[in-house]
């Protein structure tokens, strides 16, 4: 596998609710991470004493983090409203060379800042809120 550009590592949210999928505008960085809960069943005959986990169990989970400027665009706008309602929008992680996630998420942050002779900036953190689907690129 090549060297992937961090450009190439997108975040789209469903503007409609019709699978109408457009990129966060201004995302200048993204991150996304897959997370499991896992469950210890360690007991007193234990091989070695060694931890035991229970296969297949614990809650799964996925987060996604991005900052970048402020545009004001049809995105931002759908993020703010996202926020404020509190729905559950379906978002789609685009990661180059490996595959595309797609799943209800939470916006959970929402932070804008901006200094006096620079950029107004934001940066976001949604968390999974269902069960994601992969689809490999």
């Amino acid at each position: 596998m090549a060297v992937q550009r961090g450009k190439d590592l997108l975040v789209k949210m469903d503007l409609s609710g019709s699978g109408n999928f457009q990129t966060v505008a201004g995302l200048r960085a993204t991150r996304i991470s897959f997370n499991a809960q896992s469950i210890d069943i360690t007991a007193l005959d234990s091989a070695g004493g060694w931890r035991e986990l229970l296969a297949g169990a614990g809650v799964k989970s996925a987060a996604i983090s991005g900052s970048g400027i402020f545009r004001d665009g049809a995105s931002d706008a759908r993020m703010r409203q996202v926020f404020f309602d509190g729905d559950l929008p379906d978002v789609q992680v685009v990661i180059p060379d490996f595959g595309l996630v797609q799943g209800a998420f939470q916006v959970t942050s929402l932070e804008y800042a901006g200094s006096h002779d620079g950029e107004a900036s934001y940066e976001i953190a949604l968390a999974s809120a269902g069960a994601l689907a992969f689809t490999a690129l």
